[in-house]
């Protein structure tokens, strides 16, 4: 096909006078091909040069003489009488002897000859494409309609009215279509068909997917073109598999499609399947996709995709052997780091190559910076492969795998140093290393939601898996999810964390607080009344779960206590008095008009019991409600913090206290009121417990937090670190 890449580039240039330039000269060749005419043809007629080429296309006659496949010959000319407009006498005779040879035996020959307009000839347009949709008007057989209708089903046909009635998937009722229309809007189906199969019996299409979900990806292939696996499901799912099993289906069915030697997947999810003309052995697909001299980083994500898919082709000694050259080529010729080095070298071991092994545990002795090579490995298995190296032969490997633990990107990698650590010997350093979480937990937020996860699972016995780890990684989980409510990148883990609360009736929550002091639960119910995310039914189940195991807080609650006293001093700065006013008034004029009109909208939307969007609106009313009255309880009892306000002499309100830990690693944090807490630059809140752990303390005395022991160091005044 060496006409049609400039036959389409001209086309797509709208350059009709560059595109007959090259017609002309194609039309006098001697060695006609019928694909490529037919490519050529199809790609101009639908463009806007088909109506000015109508009149060049029969140059094309001398060449389709010469065609010698008859599918060929039938389509070439199905498309000259698409696109010409001469409606020329020899055309004409030529389209009429050539159907008259077709359909000899059709008794109905000559009326369809007047519907197609062959016997006035004056206008013929489409002929063959028109008399075979006419020989297709039989009840029982299938056409789609082009201009939205769907499949249709022919239940009728009157050649005296000239019409047939025909049944569409997206048309309530029959419709009567004119033969005229039906030119311009009806595309005849096989049998076979897919979209005739899925509309004349779904069923069966469904149980055959089932079965052969590879076969049914084939058939949507062959008779829809190329699709993306989006339209794919679009095609599919719902239609012929129910949406709730779609997943599981679409699963197993890649899984055969990866297979299929006649399928082509493709690299990228925005790109289509297609169906090959002819079945590529997965070796061959793979030497071809190698010939192209991908870059390293793409080489190895291919070769170890091909090779975890199809383990089977390495029987095949002709294919092992090339592709360990091609390996072997590739460690000598190119620039690699020692990441990549690594990973070809696996291949290699994985090839059977001789004394590989002993190349990679040298690599692994000598390799400097050991942990960004891990890192920098594409290819999780391998980066298992290489830690499981470095257990065996590095004397460092402890040190290594704790600078890598919250560092890795896959949990399941995670969960590999998490079991090796997880042993007597180590098992102080990883409770350790565990305990920075707890002190900084917004410093790996993925991290501490994955451990998390772990201590509260049945039988853990990892550490800080016991009731006093649970309490503290519970607390620290509410304060991670206040402040990953306010940032929109991690939207979907703050939606994580609220679902692992309230799942199965908060049986987490449940739990947590049965081996919890009345403190403590009072801690959650403050720090849950400070999540955005969580409404007020989820408040009040809380409170009532507090209160079941510590009755006494239910009095606590219900008790008003207006005393002025410095125990109910709200402390704020400046800074965090006026961002609390600002949020009272947005609450009060934009955000609370904005709910009324959410109400008034979902209430027009009627039936209220059913109506999803009038009781979230209610329940979003609630939620405003109750944050301003907790907000003004507190603008009520708040006091803005002065100078003259913070001792020097012992940690307080507004202290900037330095500290040391047991290592001899210096740390500071500084004291305010909960408005101006932020965990990230290690301001803590006055009632949080490691602030409630300094408080009191001067210099050179010690205090414990989650297992560590500090020394405070120096104490300074919050206004003085300001000016």
């Amino acid at each position: 096909m060496t006409y049609l890449k400039d036959f389409r580039e001209r086309i797509h240039n709208n350059d009709y006078p560059g595109f007959l330039k090259i017609w002309e000269e194609y039309c006098y060749g001697d060695q006609p091909d019928g694909e490529e005419i037919i490519a050529v043809l199809e790609s101009i007629r639908s463009s806007e040069l088909a109506k000015p080429f109508g009149i060049q296309v029969e140059r094309i006659l001398p060449l389709w003489r010469e065609l010698k496949d008859s599918q060929h010959v039938n389509d070439v000319l199905r498309l000259i009488l698409d696109l010409q407009t001469t409606n020329s006498e020899g055309l004409a005779e030529l389209t009429t002897e050539y159907l008259k040879n077709q359909y000899a035996n059709d008794p109905l020959l000559l009326e369809k000859f007047r519907l197609i307009g062959l016997r006035t000839r004056d206008k013929f347009q489409s002929a063959i494409r028109n008399f075979e949709l006419l020989s297709h008007f039989k009840k029982g057989n299938f056409v789609f309609h082009t201009a939205g209708w769907g499949t249709g089903e022919i239940l009728d046909v009157s050649l005296l009215r000239e019409e047939a009635t025909v049944e569409f998937e997206y048309v309530l009722g029959s419709q009567h279509v004119s033969f005229e229309k039906a030119f311009k809007t009806l595309i005849p189906l096989a049998e076979n068909h897919f979209y005739s199969r899925r509309f004349g019996n779904a069923d069966a299409l469904e149980k055959e997917a089932r079965e052969e979900p590879g076969e049914i990806i084939r058939l949507l292939l062959r008779d829809l073109g190329p699709k993306t696996a989006a339209e794919i499901k679009e095609e599919l799912c719902d239609l012929v598999i129910p949406g709730a099993d779609w997943n599981r289906w679409w699963q197993t069915a890649r899984s055969k499609i990866k297979k299929d030697t006649k399928i082509e997947s493709p690299k990228e999810l925005k790109d289509p399947f297609r169906l090959r003309t002819e079945d590529v052995p997965h070796e061959v697909a793979l030497h071809k996709a190698l010939e192209t001299k991908p870059g390293i980083h793409a080489t190895i994500q291919l070769v170890y995709a091909f090779l975890r898919d199809f383990p089977e082709t390495l029987k095949n000694h002709e294919f092992r052997t090339s592709l360990e050259t091609r390996m072997k080529e590739i460690l000598a010729q190119e620039q690699l780091n020692n990441g990549q080095k690594l990973q070809i070298l696996f291949f290699l071991e994985d090839l059977g190559t001789p004394k590989i092994l002993q190349e990679i545990k040298e690599l692994i002795e000598q390799m400097p910076l050991i942990t960004d090579t891990v890192r920098g490995i594409e290819v999780m298995a391998f980066q298992k492969r290489t830690l499981q190296h470095i257990r065996k032969q590095r004397k460092d490997w402890k040190e290594t795998y704790l600078d890598l633990f919250f560092g890795v990107e896959s949990n399941l990698l995670r969960d590999f140093i998490l079991g090796e650590l997880d042993t007597p010997e180590t098992k102080g350093d990883l409770k350790q290393k565990l305990s920075a979480l707890l002190i900084h937990p917004l410093s790996y937020p993925d991290v501490f939601v994955w451990y998390f996860q772990k201590i509260i699972s049945p039988k853990a016995t990892v550490p800080f898996a016991d009731p006093a780890g649970k309490n503290d990684f519970f607390e620290g989980l509410l304060i991670l999810l206040d402040h990953l409510e306010q940032k929109p990148q991690y939207r979907d883990l703050a939606k994580k964390i609220l679902s692992m609360i309230t799942a199965n009736r908060y049986k987490i929550v449940r739990e947590i607080m049965q081996h919890s002091s009345q403190e403590e639960v009072k801690e959650y119910l403050l720090l849950a009344t400070k999540c955005a995310s969580m409404t007020d039914h989820d408040i009040k189940i809380l409170h009532s779960l507090g209160e079941v195991v510590h009755p006494a807080l239910a009095r606590l609650r219900k008790e008003k206590d207006h005393s002025t006293t410095e125990d109910n001093v709200f402390w704020t700065t400046q800074e965090g008095y006026q961002r609390a006013q600002l949020r009272i008034q947005q609450i009060a004029t934009v955000e609370t008009v904005h709910n009324a009109k959410e109400i008034e909208t979902a209430r027009s939307h009627g039936d209220l019991r059913e109506n999803a969007e009038f009781k979230a609106a209610l329940e979003r009313r609630d939620r405003l409600q109750s944050e301003l009255k907790f907000l003004s309880d507190q603008i009520a009892r708040a006091r803005i913090l002065m100078p003259e306000d913070v001792s020097i002499d012992e940690a307080g309100i507004g202290s900037v206290v330095y500290c040391r830990d047991s290592k001899g690693e210096h740390v500071r944090y500084t004291l305010l009121g909960p408005w101006d807490a932020d965990p990230e630059k290690r301001i803590l809140s006055l009632q949080s417990k490691l602030a409630q752990s300094i408080k009191g303390r001067s210099i050179g005395e010690k205090f414990e937090f989650q297992g560590e022991t500090f020394t405070i160091t120096e104490i300074n005044n919050y206004f003085d670190q300001k000016k």
